[in-house]
């Protein structure tokens, strides 16, 4: 049996978007790592002209 959680990550950059600070990115997987948590998936949100708002990571880990 699993549980899981999701993290959204917001996406900055007004003209461009979707860039992300990926120091805070390593440092979430890192963390969530820590904790039992496995990345299963990973996925992005968009607005307008295809730009990227947000990024979203779904984890799982045995229920304990």
């Amino acid at each position: 049996m699993w549980e899981y959680t999701s993290v959204s990550i917001a996406a900055t950059g007004f003209w461009v978007g979707g860039n992300l600070d990926m120091d805070r990115f390593q440092q979430m997987l890192t963390e969530h790592g820590r904790q039992g948590w496995e990345l299963v998936s990973a996925f992005d949100t968009n607005q307008a002209s295809g730009a990227t708002r947000s990024v979203i990571l779904v984890f799982k880990r045995p229920v304990r």
